[in-house]
């Protein structure tokens, strides 16, 4: 629809920046009109009343829109023959009933947010930063504390040290440690995909564990370069960790395509963090410099201590970072869920399922899913090889059943095979005909657990595995295009599914 104004005033008057006596716009409880001027901030309002029944003008509402900046948004007016702004819930008008301490808090607690919060963020990242902050903290002060144990052990301030000696240990230790982060880093890259939040911690362990090592160098002052090296090692291979997972953590917390802005505000906050950790060392080494006999005694006392926060900082942080890729074990997730419950969880919902998993171990699952290649050591019962037998061309994965006899019990499996040039669908459509074909196994779980301990392979067993998978792959074919669709609704990346190392094994279809 067109919009036009329409002046009251000579045509050729320009915007009327100053103060004249004009009518006062009408004013309602929690908004506030101002003339607008180069240093008037930018307030709104989406309507506007008349005041009882003085004949005033009415405020002409510019096509706009609403214009947004942190903690206030503005819309245009236009009355009589200037330009005004009106002030919601929130300005001006809302803060003239608010003390003067709760105003100053309200802005110093917008500019603490706005240093070290970035804009585009999802509602997590808040939470993740305050357990960064604990984690930061006492990470900074234990290194302070670890690094004063090494010189203290090297002899730095004594007459008796060795120079050459000390800096010779120093150069093998961290040529020793960086070496030993090439390594581990080249042998555990899809690792930092897969199992992001395990890795992470599990080096965040080391990382503490290294700093008791370098806590016992002055008890130790014979076994400096061993104990350093160890401890430095264990160093590398979590910085490693750190770079690599880094920007997989931040993307998490990325609403637009922000991931600069996500970054540049971590590093904010890792070096003031930082900086409040080498201030609380600081204070435990003033509250026991005037014991020096019993320093190290008491850095023993205080290390536990610390490093347990460190670690309970991490593991927090850890909980609020909802990974939107896919790799299996989300994958399955998401699919058990939608079999059971009808929907697709979102990422925080998967996140509190998936948990961090320190040990790599999982629950007890009867008949896990693989993906993957056949393995030469399990067996593959006859009726389930009859399937294998079946695969064509058009089929991009077959999915069979694996056991292994072992001394105690027999472990179950069901395997999911990709082929080369396999897309995400195909491993999607591939682990859901799996998920249909546990649900109908366990609904029947006795017997096909007598089946497999007894090898039984009659037609009547072949037919009903027969009937399984079809079933199972009609529901996969039916079901996939719209759990896609809901998936990309709640935020997964479904382009690439990442996979470890072994789950990216493929076969090649070969016709004889």
């Amino acid at each position: 629809m067109p919009f036009s104004l329409r002046l009251s005033t000579n045509l050729h008057t320009p915007w009327n920046l100053s103060n004249s006596n004009e009518p006062t716009p009408p004013t309602n409880q929690n908004l506030s009109f101002r003339r607008f001027s180069p240093l008037s901030s930018f307030r709104t309002s989406l309507d506007c009343v008349s005041d009882g029944g003085v004949t005033k003008e009415v405020p002409v509402r510019l096509p706009f829109v609403v214009v947004r900046r942190p903690n206030e948004a503005s819309r245009f007016f236009w009355v009589g023959n200037c330009l005004q702004v009106v002030t919601v819930d929130g300005g001006a008008a809302a803060d003239a009933d608010v003390d003067f301490d709760d105003r100053v808090l309200r802005v110093c607690g917008s500019v603490v947010r706005e240093f070290f919060i970035p804009r585009g963020v999802t509602g997590n990242y808040v939470e993740y930063v305050k357990w960064k902050l604990l984690h930061r903290v006492f990470s900074s002060a234990l290194q302070v504390l670890a690094t004063q144990a090494m010189f203290t052990a090297m002899g730095v301030g004594f007459s008796s040290s060795l120079p050459s000696a000390a800096a010779l240990n120093w150069v093998l230790k961290d040529g020793i440690g960086r070496l030993s982060r090439c390594i581990y880093t080249a042998s555990l890259a899809s690792a930092f995909d897969t199992n992001l939040k395990r890795v992470r911690f599990t080096t965040s362990v080391l990382f503490v564990a290294s700093i008791g090592l370098e806590l016992l160098t002055p008890t130790f002052p014979q076994c400096f370069l061993l104990l350093a090296t160890i401890a430095n090692i264990s160093k590398q291979i979590s910085l490693a960790c750190y770079l690599a997972t880094r920007s997989a953590v931040h993307q998490s917390f990325a609403i637009g395509d922000n991931l600069g802005e996500i970054s540049a505000k971590a590093q904010i906050q890792t070096v003031c963090f930082d900086i409040l950790g080498l201030m609380l060392a600081a204070i435990v080494n003033m509250c026991i410099e005037s014991h020096r006999r019993q320093q190290a005694g008491l850095h023993y006392l205080i290390y536990p201590f610390f490093a347990a926060m460190d670690l309970f900082g991490i593991y927090q942080g850890l909980k609020h970072v909802h990974l939107q890729t896919l790799t299996k074990d989300r994958l399955e997730i998401i699919l058990s869920t939608w079999i059971e419950c009808g929907y697709v969880p979102s990422p925080a919902e998967v996140s509190d399922k998936e948990g961090v998993n320190l040990l790599g171990v999982k629950g007890e699952c009867s008949w896990p899913i693989r993906i993957g290649c056949l393995n030469p050591k399990d067996q593959i019962p006859k009726w389930s090889m009859k399937t294998i037998q079946c695969i064509t061309n058009e089929d991009y994965y077959f999915v069979c059943v694996e056991f292994f006899k072992g001394l105690k019990r027999t472990r179950k499996s069901i395997l999911v095979s990709v082929r080369e040039g396999a897309e995400a669908v195909h491993i999607i459509m591939g682990l859901l005909q799996a998920c249909y074909i546990r649900r109908a196994v366990l609904m029947n779980s006795t017997r096909w657990e007598i089946i497999i301990e007894e090898s039984n392979a009659s037609d009547s067993t072949m037919e009903d595995w027969s009937v399984i998978v079809e079933n199972a792959k009609r529901s996969a074919e039916r079901d996939v295009s719209n759990l896609i669709d809901q998936m990309v609704e709640m935020g997964w990346m479904v382009k690439n599914i990442l996979l470890s190392t072994q789950e990216q094994i493929r076969y090649s279809f070969v016709c004889d």
